[in-house]
């Protein structure tokens, strides 16, 4: 039973780093949102760049959840 327990815990734990990306991926979008009204001309270089950003910090937050489903159903 506290095994059980243990693992939701850890589980828990692991999803902490989602919270990360989500901070992550507001800021990039804000950053790309600020720079297009700033300069529309270069609209689609700064949006190509946020969504390579965007990729990259949601790759975070899978990672913590293949973690998470690890610790769930493996461990």
């Amino acid at each position: 039973m506290e095994a059980e327990a243990a693992k939701l815990i850890g589980a828990g734990i692991a999803m902490i780093g989602a919270i990360g990306a989500g901070l992550g991926v507001g800021m990039a979008t804000y950053g790309g949102v600020q720079g297009i009204a700033r300069n529309p001309d270069a609209a689609g270089a700064i949006q190509t760049n946020m969504i390579l950003g965007i990729v990259f910090t949601e790759a975070i937050a899978i990672y913590c959840l293949v973690v998470a489903m690890l610790v769930l159903f493996v461990f």
